[in-house]
């Protein structure tokens, strides 16, 4: 499965990147495959995993911050394995045909 998450922690002031890379760093020590880009944190595995990852994620923001805000989107498709990569290259080879 892939989960598209966001964290935002509230309450801290308008400068939050140091608890957001808090975040990211947690996602990217986890070893599961994984993505951030403007927007959201992509991360790839199975549903356990995957939320375990996501919960540690906001359990370091929220050490930090009063409030936090969670956004989540899900992928669930059993049986795909390297969606994170395939989908966007699948994508751009559609894009490539012209």
């Amino acid at each position: 499965m892939l989960i598209a998450f966001s964290i935002t922690p509230l309450g801290v002031g308008e400068s939050v990147g140091d608890l957001v890379a808090d975040a990211v760093r947690v996602v990217r020590e986890s070893g599961l495959p994984n993505r951030t880009d403007a927007m959201f944190t992509t991360v790839e595995g199975e549903w356990d995993e995957v939320m375990t990852v996501v919960k540690r994620a906001v359990d370091t923001v929220a050490a930090r911050a009063p409030r936090v805000s969670l956004v989540l989107k899900a992928d669930l498709r059993p049986g795909v394995t390297d969606a994170l990569t395939a989908k966007v290259a699948h994508v751009e080879a559609r894009l490539a045909e012209g």
